[in-house]
This record gives C-alpha cells, sequence and structure tokens, in this order.
C-alpha cells in the first residue's frame, strides 16, 4: 500500500522493509511550493516599497503630525480627529466630486478613443500598424510633466494654436481668449492631456486582446448577416471582457489619482481652489500647508475609495464569468 511519505512490503518472513520515498509525490510537493517560493522576493519588495509607507500613513493619520514633527517632534495621537476634519469640510467633499467627474470623463473618452485605436489598428495593413504604433508609443513615453507644458503652450492666452486654429474655423474673436480661467474649460483641457498620454495604454492592451479573438467566429457572424457593432457587442467584447475590467480599473486608479497635469496646469493660469482634484488637494493640505496628519487622512480615505471601487469591479466580472 503506499501512503504519502513510506512505501512498506511485506515480506514472506512477516518482516517490513521501508522503501524510498516515491518520486512522483515528491515532484508534486515541490511543483506546490515552487509558485510561493517564486512569489516570496517580489512580495518582500512590495511590502517594503508600498507595505511599509501605506502603514506609516495610516498611522500619520490618527496622529498632529504638523512641520514641528518633519524636524523630530513627538507626534501625539488625536485618534479619528482629522478624519472628523476632513469628513466635516465642504472644500473635501467638493474636491471629491470634482475628482469623481473627472475620472469618469477621462475614464470614458479613454476606453471609447482607445478601443477604436485598436479596432482599426487590427484592421489595417503593416505599414499603417507600425505607423500608428510609432505615434502612440511617442505619446506614452513623453512625461506627463512635459506634454503638460506643451499643451498648456497650445492653449496660452496670447500665442496659443487652439485660439487661432478657433477664430479660423468658427469665425468668432478668440483674441486673448483664457482657457484655464474658466473652471469647465480648465478640466476640458485637462481632460484632453490627460485622455491623450491615456490612449495608448488602453489601444494597445485592447490589440493584444483583439488577436487573440478566433478570425472564424467573426467571419462566421458577419455571414449570418452581422454588422460590425453586432460583432464587437455579442463576439469581440465577451471574449475581451476580462480584459477590458482590468484596464477600466488601472485608468481608475490613475486618473482618480491625477496630479501632475492638474498642478502644471494651476501653475500656469488655472485657479487652485476651484481646480485642485484629491491628488493636488493632498499635497495642498501636507506639504503646502504643513498639516501632515489631516493630509494623511484624506489619502487613506482615497485608498479605500480605490479598492473599494477596484473590489466592485473584480467581483462583478467574476460573477459574470461564473454565469
Amino acid at each position: 500500500m503506499t501512503s504519502s511519505v513510506l512505501l512498506v512490503r511485506e515480506h514472506e518472513s512477516g518482516g517490513v522493509q521501508e522503501l524510498p520515498p516515491d518520486p512522483g509525490t515528491t515532484r508534486r510537493k515541490r511543483a506546490r511550493f515552487t509558485p510561493i517560493v517564486l512569489l516570496v522576493p517580489a512580495l518582500i519588495i512590495l511590502a517594503a516599497v508600498i507595505g511599509w509607507p501605506l502603514v506609516q500613513l495610516f498611522v500619520m493619520s490618527f496622529q498632529e503630525f504638523g512641520r514641528a514633527q518633519v524636524f523630530g517632534a513627538d507626534a501625539p495621537f488625536v485618534g479619528l480627529d482629522n478624519y472628523a476634519r476632513v469628513l466635516g469640510d465642504p472644500q473635501f467633499w467638493a474636491v471629491l466630486g470634482r475628482s469623481v467627474l473627472f475620472c469618469v470623463a477621462n475614464v470614458i473618452t479613454a476606453m471609447v478613443l482607445g478601443t477604436a485605436v485598436a479596432l482599426l489598428m487590427n484592421r489595417v495593413n503593416r505599414f499603417f500598424k507600425t505607423l500608428v504604433s510609432v505615434g502612440l508609443l511617442l505619446a506614452w513615453a513623453m512625461p506627463a510633466l512635459t506634454a503638460t507644458i506643451v499643451w498648456g503652450w497650445m492653449f496660452d492666452t496670447q500665442y496659443g494654436v487652439v485660439n487661432y486654429l478657433m477664430e479660423a474655423v468658427s469665425g468668432q474673436d478668440f483674441t486673448n481668449y483664457s482657457w484655464l480661467i474658466d473652471p469647465f474649460s480648465f478640466f476640458v483641457v485637462a481632460t484632453i492631456i490627460v485622455t491623450w498620454g491615456a490612449v495608448p495604454f488602453v489601444a494597445f492592451t485592447i490589440f493584444a486582446g483583439l488577436t487573440q479573438v478566433p478570425d472564424e467566429v467573426l467571419e462566421a457572424a458577419q455571414l449570418d448577416g452581422a454588422g460590425a457593432w453586432q460583432r464587437f457587442r455579442l463576439i469581440v467584447f465577451p471574449y475581451l471582457r476580462s480584459i477590458f475590467v482590468v484596464v477600466i480599473i488601472l485608468q481608475v486608479i490613475w486618473d482618480l489619482r491625477v496630479f501632475t497635469q492638474i498642478f502644471a496646469l494651476q501653475g500656469i493660469g488655472g485657479i487652485k481652489e476651484q481646480t485642485s482634484t484629491l491628488g493636488v488637494y493632498i499635497y495642498q493640505t501636507s506639504i503646502g500647508g504643513g498639516d501632515y496628519g489631516t493630509g494623511g487622512a484624506i489619502a487613506v480615505i482615497m485608498v479605500i475609495l480605490m479598492v473599494a471601487i477596484s473590489v466592485f469591479y473584480v467581483r462583478r466580472s467574476l460573477r459574470e464569468e461564473e454565469q
């Protein structure tokens, strides 16, 4: 009889002899622990780079932590006072609502444009596919601050090419028109910049998924009379559902914590009190205002919000796959 550790054999003389372990059992044990061993270095790095700062941030959110504490003064615990101050501040709710609306606009715009570009890349020949890929890579590789400065020049009040083109196309006077003074037009410009940097990632990811959709299924659907939209909705999207979920989650996380584009545009000409998003508001409260405890509380609230959104999308995706 074979056990999990030893094989025993009964001899005619009645004695029992221990046999060496089964090689197959040993291999199965090693195969079970190999993924865990391979994940240990990555988990250690994540714990050091992300986990420990998060723990410090969480502790700081319960402390009175100002500029004096930065230079070594004691940081007394104040319980939930920082959270009560944040949740009772109307400005925080205004910033949160503004950030959510800005995030929704960016995610929808980036997903629609990125998916359209991926579908077009899947239909053009190799030359145009390479040309579009190079253009997307150049846009993706440009640093966010550099891209914001360039777009800021294009929307410049006196010398911007956008005002010149708008005046030439519409025939209306756009001389010295400021796009960044009005909060609505400010976020229109910010949406263009953020979307311009996000479309390449969406397009490349969706395009990689499109290569896995069977051509035979699409051709059969086309022969049955299914249009382009029907083929995408009934065939392509179900195949790429998990990819869309992951991309949407990443876009939500990135757009909720966007900082560079908003901060740079405010420096060019935006009104801080009416255009700050969560990332900028945390910076203004902690580093700019010297209240690191309150800034930590806002950051923790933002982390909880992003985790909740991620868990919701993942659970919904898993539930749909099980049905």
